[in-house]
């Protein structure tokens, strides 16, 4: 019996990293530099052991090039080699059985993720806590407008942490008593999302 390869992560030259010219997957390469910058490089690529290309970490690959070329120091969780050149963790050890079940990876790779959604009670904790103690941090995640007004219309507010003092701030309540969503006043909620349980206004997508 033929025992699979194991899985094991190697450093390589950033320059030695080569594409799927199939890869169907757009990116936000300054998100993806935002992410790197503000994180580390925590999420290795993969290699494709049969055809040696990347099966994933292509907006990665491309954000770190982007870097270096904006002259933007060495992410954590990256090495320097002997000329000065960025190596980059590849997870090794995985190979397609052909071009069909490549370009199928590539696409359920990306696919997965989103897949499952988010628990919108968790979810909202999370960025309740961002809201009070980093609101920089929390901007970086770039929920869009209709995104935090879809979240908070499926949690109650009494359910959230409900700032640092203990309390809410009634002045930015956007519940009414009934449960549903107040008037604001202006009725432009546009811009800016408030939280029901800190009174944080959000400037989603910054």
């Amino acid at each position: 019996m033929t025992l699979p390869a194991p899985r094991y992560i190697t450093y390589v030259p950033l320059t030695d990293l080569p594409v799927d010219p199939a890869n169907p997957k757009g990116h936000e390469i300054e998100r993806v530099i935002a992410s790197i910058t503000d994180h580390g490089f925590v999420e290795t690529v993969v290699a494709d052991e049969r055809t040696g290309m990347l099966i994933a970490g292509h907006g990665r690959r491309e954000a770190l090039i982007e870097m270096q070329i904006r002259g933007l120091p060495l992410p954590d969780g990256l090495l320097l080699d002997d000329d000065g050149g960025w190596l980059v963790p590849v997870t090794r050890g995985w190979a397609s059985k052909d071009d069909r079940q490549a370009r199928a990876l590539l696409i359920l790779l990306n696919r997965l993720p989103e897949a499952g959604g988010w628990l919108p009670g968790p979810l909202a904790t999370i960025l309740e806590d961002l809201a009070t103690a980093d609101p920089d941090l929390l901007d970086s995640l770039c929920f869009t407008d209709d995104e935090m007004e879809n979240l908070l219309r499926q949690v109650d507010p009494e359910t959230l942490p409900q700032g640092p003092d203990g309390t809410a701030s009634p002045e930015h309540d956007l519940y009414s008593g009934d449960g549903g969503l107040a008037d604001s006043g202006d009725n432009d909620r546009s811009t800016t999302t408030c939280c029901p349980a800190c009174g944080h206004v959000f400037s989603p997508g910054r």
